[in-house]
Protein backbone atom coordinates (compact mmCIF):
# COMPACT_ATOMS: atom_id res chain seq x y z
CA UNK A 1 0.00 0.00 0.00
CA UNK A 2 1.57 3.28 -1.12
CA UNK A 3 1.14 6.30 1.11
CA UNK A 4 -0.37 9.70 0.44
CA UNK A 5 0.85 12.89 2.08
CA UNK A 6 -1.92 15.38 2.91
CA UNK A 7 -0.69 18.92 3.63
CA UNK A 8 -3.11 21.39 5.19
CA UNK A 9 -2.06 24.88 4.17
CA UNK A 10 -5.33 26.33 5.41
CA UNK A 11 -6.43 26.99 1.83
CA UNK A 12 -3.95 29.86 1.53
CA UNK A 13 -3.20 31.18 -1.94
CA UNK A 14 -0.48 33.62 -0.75
CA UNK A 15 2.54 31.40 -1.51
CA UNK A 16 3.53 27.83 -2.38
CA UNK A 17 3.94 25.39 0.50
CA UNK A 18 5.31 22.55 -1.64
CA UNK A 19 7.77 22.46 -4.53
CA UNK A 20 9.40 19.96 -6.83
CA UNK A 21 12.13 18.61 -4.52
CA UNK A 22 9.83 17.00 -1.92
CA UNK A 23 7.65 15.61 -4.71
CA UNK A 24 10.69 13.92 -6.29
CA UNK A 25 11.64 12.53 -2.86
CA UNK A 26 8.10 11.20 -2.35
CA UNK A 27 8.18 9.59 -5.79
CA UNK A 28 11.55 7.98 -5.07
CA UNK A 29 10.15 6.62 -1.79
CA UNK A 30 7.25 4.95 -3.62
CA UNK A 31 4.44 7.21 -2.42
CA UNK A 32 1.18 7.25 -4.38
CA UNK A 33 0.44 10.97 -4.12
CA UNK A 34 0.32 14.29 -2.36
CA UNK A 35 -2.74 16.44 -1.64
CA UNK A 36 -2.13 20.11 -0.74
CA UNK A 37 -4.78 22.42 0.70
CA UNK A 38 -2.84 25.40 -0.63
CA UNK A 39 -0.46 26.22 -3.48
CA UNK A 40 2.46 24.40 -5.07
CA UNK A 41 5.31 25.63 -7.26
CA UNK A 42 7.69 24.00 -9.77
CA UNK A 43 4.62 22.73 -11.62
CA UNK A 44 6.50 21.60 -14.76
CA UNK A 45 8.90 19.54 -12.62
CA UNK A 46 5.99 18.07 -10.62
CA UNK A 47 4.03 17.21 -13.78
CA UNK A 48 7.08 15.27 -15.00
CA UNK A 49 7.02 13.07 -11.90
CA UNK A 50 5.30 9.71 -11.69
CA UNK A 51 3.26 10.62 -8.61
CA UNK A 52 -0.17 12.21 -8.30
CA UNK A 53 -0.21 15.74 -6.88
CA UNK A 54 -3.37 17.80 -6.32
CA UNK A 55 -3.40 21.37 -5.01
CA UNK A 56 -5.64 24.43 -5.07
CA UNK A 57 -3.35 26.46 -7.35
CA UNK A 58 0.25 27.26 -8.22
CA UNK A 59 2.28 30.22 -6.97
CA UNK A 60 5.89 31.14 -7.78
CA UNK A 61 6.82 32.32 -4.27
CA UNK A 62 7.86 29.74 -1.69
CA UNK A 63 6.69 29.86 1.91
CA UNK A 64 8.81 30.68 4.93
CA UNK A 65 9.19 27.46 6.90
CA UNK A 66 7.77 27.65 10.41
CA UNK A 67 8.46 24.22 11.85
CA UNK A 68 7.99 20.61 10.89
CA UNK A 69 4.24 20.36 11.29
CA UNK A 70 2.45 17.34 12.72
CA UNK A 71 2.15 13.76 11.52
CA UNK A 72 -0.71 11.27 11.75
CA UNK A 73 -3.28 13.81 12.98
CA UNK A 74 -6.80 14.29 11.55
CA UNK A 75 -7.37 17.44 9.50
CA UNK A 76 -10.44 19.04 7.99
CA UNK A 77 -10.34 20.43 4.46
CA UNK A 78 -13.43 22.12 3.00
CA UNK A 79 -15.58 20.57 5.71
CA UNK A 80 -14.28 17.04 5.09
CA UNK A 81 -12.31 15.30 7.83
CA UNK A 82 -9.31 13.24 6.70
CA UNK A 83 -7.77 10.79 9.17
CA UNK A 84 -4.66 8.63 9.13
CA UNK A 85 -5.36 5.27 7.50
CA UNK A 86 -8.14 6.43 5.19
CA UNK A 87 -8.01 5.81 1.45
CA UNK A 88 -7.79 8.73 -1.00
CA UNK A 89 -8.70 8.38 -4.67
CA UNK A 90 -8.05 11.32 -7.00
CA UNK A 91 -8.36 12.32 -10.62
CA UNK A 92 -8.62 15.65 -12.43
CA UNK A 93 -12.21 16.10 -11.25
CA UNK A 94 -11.63 15.76 -7.52
CA UNK A 95 -10.72 13.61 -4.53
CA UNK A 96 -12.74 10.86 -2.87
CA UNK A 97 -12.00 9.80 0.72
CA UNK A 98 -13.03 6.39 2.06
CA UNK A 99 -12.53 4.62 5.38
CA UNK A 100 -12.04 1.34 3.48
CA UNK A 101 -10.29 0.33 0.28
CA UNK A 102 -12.62 0.50 -2.74
CA UNK A 103 -12.68 -1.81 -5.75
CA UNK A 104 -11.98 0.44 -8.72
Amino acid sequence: MAGVLVVDGGGSLRCAILGGNPVVQAQNNGWAGIVVNGCIRDVDEINGCDIGVRALASHPMKANKKGMGEKHVPITIAGTRISDGEWLYADTDGILISQTELSV
